[in-house]
């Protein structure tokens, strides 16, 4: 009896692991990738962070750099779980650890990543709070040359006020196909919330900040992206009159996820290279 019991229970195990190995393969995840969560003093509440471990890294002993990956908005509070296709693109550009952070909540779709009060602050959890919480409970780089931040449409936004807002921490700051000053959710409404929540503002802060701390600072946009393409190349041409180093590509293609996931493992790839090596 205790034999027929074992083996059910044996059976009953393996078909489980089977469907989540199926589910895991369904969708592109690795098995390395940990859905962290942790008080939040800046949201008041508990926070969530998708952290993707390196290929190896369980057993390599090295540290790793971190690319901080912020999603596209309004979303819901589960969006920072849903791009499969970034962690199979940073596997192709190079050993790193990938985090994806919460970047809305209920009630809360498209806070821009931006600080607005009290329960309300994901600019000081993005640069702040999570880094720390990473840095203390995985084996990182834990300075600015061991650190990218990287975002899409709205984090490609977020992207780049919080790592040009906050050269003290980033080495290398990618856009892709989004926009550089606060908007409403339909992206086309300008929102006057303070010159250091626009981007174009902080380019004197990164020429002065070349010399002593160099940083790779790159965006792109597709031809078709009508909403945002004015704005990328208006951009480019004040980094350009300001002699700012920086990458800016157009490309083919419009707002869409085929674009940002064709071209992800070449953006990243210029990221990492800007950024230190592991090491032990």
């Amino acid at each position: 009896m205790r034999l027929t019991l074992w083996s059910s229970a044996l059976t009953v195990l393996l078909v489980a692991l089977v469907f989540v190995s199926l589910a895991a393969a369904r969708s592109g995840r690795s098995g390395r990738d940990l859905d962290e969560q942790f008080p939040s003093v800046a949201l008041a509440g508990q926070a969530h962070a998708l952290v993707v471990l390196p290929p190896g890294y369980a057993t390599s002993g090295l540290r790793y750099p971190v690319v901080y990956f912020l999603h596209g908005l309004p979303a819901g509070p589960s969006a920072y779980r849903a791009s499969g296709w970034l962690e199979r693109a940073l596997e192709q550009a190079g050993p790193a650890i990938l985090v994806e952070p919460q970047g809305a909540r209920l009630g809360d779709s498209d806070p821009e990543y931006l600080d607005w009060g009290d329960g309300r602050n994901w600019e000081t959890y993005v640069t702040h709070e999570l880094p720390q919480y990473i840095d203390s409970h995985f084996r990182t780089v834990a300075n600015r040359r061991g650190r990218a931040i990287v975002g899409l449409s709205a984090g490609g936004y977020g992207a780049a006020v919080l790592g040009l807002g906050h050269l003290d921490l980033f080495s290398a700051v990618e856009s892709w196909s989004g926009y550089f000053h606060p908007t409403d959710p339909t992206g086309t409404k300008a929102l006057a919330l303070g010159p250091e929540t626009n981007v174009h503002n902080l380019i004197g802060r990164l020429r002065l900040s070349e010399r002593r701390s160099p940083t790779f600072f790159a965006f792109y946009v597709g031809r078709g992206d009508a909403r945002f393409r004015a704005e990328n190349l208006q951009l480019h041409r004040e980094l350009v009159a300001a002699g700012v180093p920086h990458v800016f590509e157009l490309y083919s293609g419009g707002h869409r996820t085929s674009v940002w996931e064709a071209h992800a493992p070449g953006w990243l790839s210029m990221a990492l290279a800007r950024l230190a090596r592991p090491q032990p």
